[in-house]
């Protein structure tokens, strides 16, 4: 199985980052899409990781996902 560095990442773009953490915060916290207001976004390239801020409803949160699996691997509210 080839490491990190050689798989094809799924969530290559930022676009596609966003549009996954928006999908999750609209599935956690049911949530219109229109609601919700991207703060920042941040690729690890140590880890391989997305990391989107957000904030809606008076609440704030930061969703961690997988590029290579294009998976969240965890929504944090802050």
């Amino acid at each position: 199985m080839p490491g990190i560095g050689l798989m094809k990442r799924r969530l290559e773009t930022e676009k596609q980052a966003i549009a996954l953490a928006t999908s999750g915060i609209i599935k956690k916290y049911n949530v219109i899409e229109n609601q919700i207001k991207i703060l920042e976004t941040q690729y690890d390239s140590d880890s391989g990781d997305w990391y989107v801020a957000m904030s809606f409803a008076e609440k704030r949160a930061v969703v961690r996902m997988d590029s290579v699996h294009a998976t969240i691997l965890e929504i944090n509210e802050v």
